[in-house]
């Protein structure tokens, strides 16, 4: 039998009225933050997810729960701190609040298996990871930085060069990816409802991007396919059965340990009152945040084609010439920070160095002064920074006979990596690029706040469900509420 839900979200609303009003005639019982989750549930229209669901359910069979109510249910679960399905269940059972804030009447709740059966309907593939569970075992490791704190090196196969190109020839398909129901549930009521309530501007929005380690398991579980050991080769190179076949072995910088398990990386709205993320991607733990970023940006591109994005603001791993080249041919401003093991101080100009923050260091060492900008022409003018028109250059060895001094035009065709608008060491710029940490703190409040980690499931289909309703907590929290509370009033009138 389809799902139906007579009255929508206006329906739910004078049910939860009803049941409050009766469980709980006197609203001080809530502590103001219990409070603030009922108010934001109880004003949530999701009427989207009963019309996108209603296909994948048979015309045959019981009724089924109410989709809208299932994801309500699943959304209150990660608030409340209650990580497991199965204590879930329970506390339905035994609470009224929980059952009522759902859409269910208390006493008639669902079950666990009802819950891992609504789950696998917003996953559109019949795997429930991205891989085969068979694959070779890895001959590739990642190795452990000689600095503490710092990021591994990459094993990546390919140079960002080479995926930039493969990925910019990709058309990527929303109904083809299996997160495709998830994605536009979130899409449609929240990233578009905080877009229409003004957090996000999609006509020029800046884009920060970072990549946080996300931990599945102690260890990695395989074991060998073939009957190899039997034969007595106990060595040998046959596939194994990972039961995780999309996590694999990274180095968290941060915890200074190796890990088990995925790498995520976040797109977010950096100048977005609360930090709001945009695209999210689960790669596995040893993808290098430079090829990361890539994977998620094209992707991220094709779904949502109404933001124009005018800025990535990125971290050092992601210094990378191909960036650049890209941004200047898509017309794309990047604030990316120096990495300065691939080099930084390179010769111009013959006589001339460029310093880690864009600024030409000339023969004596000194850093040359800012003496104004083309960016028609785009280029840069410096000039010395001991030369006075009325005294002339106090240099014991000057670089020129002029009295105003050696100048110096930095063109950004020469490196679009050193040579950027707004130059590296101008406020404008520092100001734009302290904006990345954003990043930073949205992927604090997915992993600490919702406890992202605290899910451990065995699937990435599992995963993305928690990450995307994580990320629907996120918008939802951004979104402002009424000074005085109609849900309050409403439970004080005499029926």
């Amino acid at each position: 039998m389809l799902p139906v839900n007579p009255g929508g979200h206006a329906a739910y609303q004078n049910f939860v009225v009803t049941n409050l009003r009766k469980y709980y005639p006197d609203p001080d019982a809530f502590s103001r933050a219990t409070w603030d989750i009922i108010e934001r549930f109880w004003n949530l229209d999701l009427s989207y997810t009963d019309e996108l669901l209603r296909s994948k359910y048979s015309v045959f069979g019981p009724k089924p729960r109410t989709p809208s109510c299932m994801q309500r249910s699943y959304l209150l679960s990660i608030d409340f701190k209650v990580h497991s399905l199965t204590d879930w269940a329970a506390q339905l059972k035994i609470n009224p609040l929980y059952a009522i804030l759902s859409g269910f009447e208390f006493g008639d709740t669902p079950g666990v298996g009802t819950f891992y059966d609504f789950l696998s309907r917003l996953w559109d593939s019949e795997d429930s990871n991205l891989s085969s569970h068979l694959r070779p075992a890895k001959d590739k490791r990642i190795k452990k930085p000689a600095h503490k704190g710092t990021k591994a090196e990459p094993v990546e196969k390919v140079s960002v060069d080479q995926l930039l190109e493969q990925l910019e020839t990709t058309s990527f398909v929303l109904d083809d990816q299996p997160y495709s129901s998830l994605f536009k549930i979130y899409h449609r009521e929240f990233l578009s409802q905080s877009i229409a309530k003004g957090l996000i501007d999609p006509s020029a929005l800046s884009l920060a991007g970072d990549g946080t380690p996300v931990v599945t398991s102690a260890r990695e579980r395989k074991h060998p396919a073939c009957n190899c050991s039997e034969k007595g080769i106990t060595d040998c190179s046959c596939d194994r059965f990972f039961s995780q076949p999309d996590c694999d072995i990274g180095w968290d910088s941060s915890r200074d340990r190796f890990y088990f398990g995925y790498d995520l990386y976040m797109l977010v709205a950096a100048h977005s009152e609360s930090d709001l993320p945009v695209f999210p991607l689960l790669n596995p733990a040893s993808k290098h945040d430079s090829h990361g970023f890539l994977e998620t940006w094209f992707r991220m591109r094709a779904f949502l084609p109404e933001l124009h994005i005018n800025k990535w603001i990125l971290d050092s791993a992601h210094d990378a010439m191909p960036y650049y080249i890209y941004c200047r041919k898509n017309h794309i401003q990047p604030f990316i920070d120096l990495n300065v093991k691939r080099g930084v101080k390179v010769k111009y100009k013959n006589d001339l160095t460029i310093g880690e923050d864009g600024v030409p260091v000339c023969k004596a060492g000194r850093k040359m002064r800012h003496d104004g900008s083309e960016p028609s022409k785009g280029r840069l003018k410096f000039r010395c920074p001991l030369a006075s028109r009325k005294y002339g250059c106090s240099c014991t060895h000057p670089c020129s006979d002029s009295k105003y001094g050696r100048t110096v035009h930095l063109a950004m065709k020469d490196n679009p990596r050193l040579i950027n608008f707004p130059p590296r060491d101008t406020k404008e710029w520092k100001k734009e690029f302290n904006a990345r940490t954003s990043a930073e703190r949205s992927n604090k409040r997915e992993k600490i706040d919702f406890q992202l980690e605290s899910g451990r499931h065995r699937s990435t289909k599992m995963w993305y469900c928690r990450l995307y309703h994580i990320m629907m907590l996120q918008h939802l929290d951004a979104w402002d509420l009424p000074f005085e509370s109609p849900l309050r009033k409403l439970i004080l009138e005499v029926a």
